[in-house]
């Protein structure tokens, strides 16, 4: 497993809106959440309706953590167009064999909600 690589080629697709790649990067039945408490895109088709979005972005990241087939990695990504907005990100990724990934799971950060303050 090559996180480098996997996160080089997952930001080229997502800023190329490259559709194709999501067969190249996630599993037939990979699961995509976008929250820890998303219930999940489940599948290529669900996956790349997800990515059509092509509004301007960075992608800063660094790996934390690499334990067997499971990564963490810390993602920065700052879009443009005209409303601006920014996040700061941990991806859990869990790999298979193949170099694939068969679980993506987000926990996002906003500016401005710098902690859970009080139950909903």
């Amino acid at each position: 497993m090559d996180v480098a690589a996997w996160v080089e080629e997952y930001e080229r697709a997502w800023r190329e809106q490259d559709a194709a790649a999501v067969d190249r990067l996630f599993t037939p039945d990979a699961t995509y959440l976008r929250s820890g408490y998303d219930d999940g895109l489940v599948g290529h088709e669900a996956i790349r309706d997800f990515w059509d979005d092509d509004t301007p972005f960075t992608l800063t990241w660094s790996p934390l953590a690499v334990d067997g087939a499971t990564a963490v990695v810390r993602a920065e990504v700052v879009y443009g167009g005209d409303e601006p907005r920014e996040y700061r990100d941990l991806w859990i990724l869990v790999f298979v064999d193949d170099g694939r990934v068969r679980h993506f799971e987000e926990w996002a950060q906003w500016p401005g909600v710098p902690w859970i303050q009080s139950e909903p």
